[in-house]
């Protein structure tokens, strides 16, 4: 009640007080003398700001967050400006510091615009002239580890950061600057800068990553604020002439530029998506990539409508936005394929800026307003606004995540990620399997691997990053050695080494070269969905088929994931196949000895950081491996010769300064191999409650799991439940083809059927 009445006395006072319009007339008169364009114009607009002050009061989720932002950036000012000399990694006191002055800067200008307080427009105007000051005396970062170092930051990516904020918080105050001020900031600080980071960092702006997307973006921002159609042309194609090396390399092992690439930041919307708004670097990536795709496409839509931004490449931008969102768990969290730090989630500032954007931009999709009641915050601009009215007014329909395939590649034909999602007795289950491009240099060498969720529980995990994100003690918040050394290798997923070799060697370039096929997605069974790709790159002279299937089955409490392995080679190998349980080991059916003095598994490609724990085998067929997490029980079943081993291992060997995460691991090995499969199946089953200390279901529903039949063509694999009763499923590995009519002969009996696949009860 008081922040309502609060907005009423504001709004009277701006018909009321003759003043404060004068001054602001006079700063217009100023601003058409010298720049033809008005301001602000980039995500607040002259008539957006006049909407959002009628509005002030009446809408509860844009006043609670205006409050929020408010509080923030009056007590910033009170605790005064701080331009610390840079000399930090990112956590450090310096690195904050500038990273807080470059949000609260914005922050700072869209105060001023709504509440038509001219004391955060003082407080912009004295920060940025600080900087103005400071500026022009700076070296490069003292901190060498970048491949492009910044000034305010040790790396031009932060330093990017720094100007795509700033620049919106210029343009809010740009009628309240005199023109010597606007000058003097241009000349000794926003020219400069966007400078530095173009064509003094060719290697780091001619570049298709996302380091690339926010230095073009930095340099478009503050291009539209001073109305400079020279310097938005650099933004928008890059540098004509940059004399870099193709074969140089960043500090991840990724190439710095192709030869011959398009670049600037309408090469790097059209080369990283997909068709389908799959970003090739992964969802964490994207995520982060999303707030300067978006609030750059916001600003030139205000600007330069003539571009029609939002219709590039078939719409990519919106469509990202929805796809994004379904790359998450049930808690909103991004899956952590490629680099992905665990626990980003849709929460994030990013993408409260994408919902926004999506939701005024993209016809006003009212599913989108589901998330942003969750986010509990909206932008402060024309976007925002929009979606706190469709809040208030009772608009939001739920956002239903579904079962989809995301195809990667510029073209839609560089593999992709397929997502499973079945409705389980308490939660959705969530399989996500990846069979896409590298994804720069931020990729995983992990061809064929999947994750599995329960809600918003991992059941099978990957690693995700090894990296502690702005934590100053763990090398800087950067990325650490073992990012390499494990957790882009290939034994770090839950997927198929030979040899102890990772996928095309674990070398950037060869496995930029490749992708897996999809062979197979049809999820138009709900009781029988299915997913399968193909990989015959990542081991020269083998071949990787990988297939695997949520079966609904009544007999059974939740439906269980079927995962397919066949492997065709031109020599013997070991294979391993590793699966990632989070949990504590309840049961095995195998005899198995553990380890008295640990040692590693290997010495190299990952399997230097696994502790072998124990190590067993299993004469009966199958091999079955029960643990418990999260109150529930998993059951992992799996074919295995006499001859395989079972091996239990666990994360953290050759890690002397405790880096890694000490999770459990579960693998099983094939060894002088040629032509093989693995076949498993994984159930969630049961609970158990800690206050009543009851567990109901703790054991599989699985008797006996076998392959019946199997040749180059088709393989028949037989699930029986322990009341006796038989499943058979069977699978087409020649032909994909939905009408195709196949037939296999199994003990006598002969099994017919349409399409690539088919599950049949063979007793009853």
């Amino acid at each position: 009640m008081f922040l309502k009445k609060k907005f009423q006395i504001i709004l009277v006072s701006l018909t009321l007080v003759v003043a404060s319009c004068k001054a602001q007339t006079k700063s217009i008169s100023n601003a058409k003398k010298s720049n033809k364009q008005e301001h602000p114009s980039l995500i607040l607009t002259k008539t957006g700001v006049e909407k959002i002050k009628s509005q002030l009061g009446t809408v509860p989720l844009f006043d609670e967050t205006l409050a929020k932002v408010k509080a923030e950036v009056d007590a910033e000012i009170l605790n005064g400006i701080e331009v610390p000399i840079p000399k930090d990694f990112s956590g450090g006191y310096t690195h904050e510091r500038h990273k807080k002055n470059f949000i609260i800067l914005q922050k700072a200008g869209v105060l001023y615009q709504i509440l038509d307080d001219e004391t955060y427009a003082k407080y912009v105007k004295d920060m940025l002239l600080e900087y103005a000051k400071v500026y022009p005396t700076l070296p490069v970062h003292p901190q060498t580890r970048s491949y492009a170092r910044g000034k305010l930051f040790w790396q031009c990516l932060n330093d990017s950061n720094w100007l795509v904020y700033t620049s919106q918080a210029y343009d809010c105050v740009y009628n309240y600057l005199s023109e010597n001020e606007r000058k003097h900031l241009e000349k000794d600080l926003f020219r400069p800068f966007a400078k530095f980071i173009s064509v003094e960092n060719p290697k780091f702006f001619n570049r298709v990553h996302n380091h690339s997307t926010w230095g073009n973006v930095a340099v478009g921002m503050i291009a539209l604020v001073m109305d400079d159609d020279k310097l938005l042309e650099t933004a928008l194609h890059g540098l004509k002439k940059d004399n870099i090396d193709p074969n140089e390399k960043d500090n991840d092992g990724g190439y710095i530029k192709k030869k011959g690439q398009k670049v600037g930041f309408l090469a790097n919307l059209e080369e990283p998506f997909s068709p389908d708004g799959y970003y090739t670097e992964g969802p964490y990536y994207q995520r982060y990539a999303m707030y300067p795709f978006l609030v750059f496409a916001e600003a030139l839509e205000n600007v330069k409508p003539e571009l029609k931004i939002f219709e590039y490449k078939d719409g990519v931008l919106l469509k990202s936005i929805s796809t994004l969102l379904n790359l998450t768990d049930a808690d909103g969290n991004f899956f952590p394929l490629n680099d992905g730090q665990k626990g980003m989630s849709y929460y994030s500032r990013e993408l409260v800026s994408a919902v926004n954007i999506g939701y005024f931009y993209g016809d006003n999709r009212t599913d989108l307003l589901s998330i942003a009641k969750d986010q509990g915050e909206v932008l402060l601009d024309d976007t925002g606004l929009s979606v706190a009215i469709g809040v208030r007014d009772g608009l939001a329909t739920p956002f239903v995540k579904k079962s989809m395939n995301l195809s990667d590649g510029k073209n839609g034909d560089e593999g992709g990620v397929a997502i499973l999602r079945a409705k389980g007795s308490k939660e959705e289950l969530t399989l996500v399997m990846k069979y896409s491009a590298q994804g720069l240099s931020h990729g995983h060498y992990d061809k064929l691997s999947f994750s599995l969720y329960e809600g918003g529980n991992e059941v099978i995990q990957d690693y995700g990053m090894s990296r502690y994100v702005n934590i100053q003690q763990k090398g800087g918040g950067n990325y650490l050695k073992e990012n390499t050394t494990w957790a882009k290798q290939t034994i770090a997923h839950n997927t198929v080494n030979q040899d102890e070799i990772s996928h095309f060697s674990g070398d950037f370039e060869t496995g930029s070269m490749h992708h897996s096929e999809k062979y197979l997605f049809d999820v138009s069974n709900s009781n029988l969905q299915v997913v399968s790709a193909k990989e015959i790159n990542a081991y020269p002279g083998t071949n990787l088929h990988r297939t695997m299937a949520f079966v609904n089955d009544e007999t059974f409490e939740n439906p269980y994931l079927l995962d397919i392995i066949k492997i065709n080679a031109e020599n013997e190998h070991q294979y391993d196949l590793p699966y990632y349980y989070l949990g504590q080991i309840m049961s095995a059916n195998f005899e198995y000895t553990k380890s008295e003095n640990l040692k590693p598994l290997g010495t190299k490609n990952g399997y230097q950081h696994l502790w072998k724990e124990a190590e067993g085998k299993s004469g009966t067929g199958n091999a079955k491996l029960s643990w418990f997490n999260k109150e529930r029980f998993y059951t992992l079943t799996s074919v295995v010769s006499n001859d395989d081993d079972l091996l239990f291992t666990r994360i953290g060997a050759n890690d002397p300064n405790f880096n890694l995460r000490n999770d459990p691991g579960f693998i099983i090995r094939k060894n002088n191999s040629k032509d093989v499969y693995f076949v498993s199946i994984i159930e969630s089953h049961g609970h158990y409650a800690p206050v009543s200390e009851i567990a109901t279901n703790a054991f599989s529903n699985i008797k006996n799991l076998s392959i019946v039949y199997s040749d180059d063509a088709y393989l028949a694999v037989n699930i029986e439940n322990e009341n006796g009763d038989k499943k058979m499923f069977m699978f087409s590995f020649k032909d994909n083809s939905k009408t195709s009519t196949h037939q296999i002969k199994i003990e006598n009996k002969t099994y017919e059927w349409i399409g690539t696949y088919k599950l049949t009860e063979i007793n009853k």
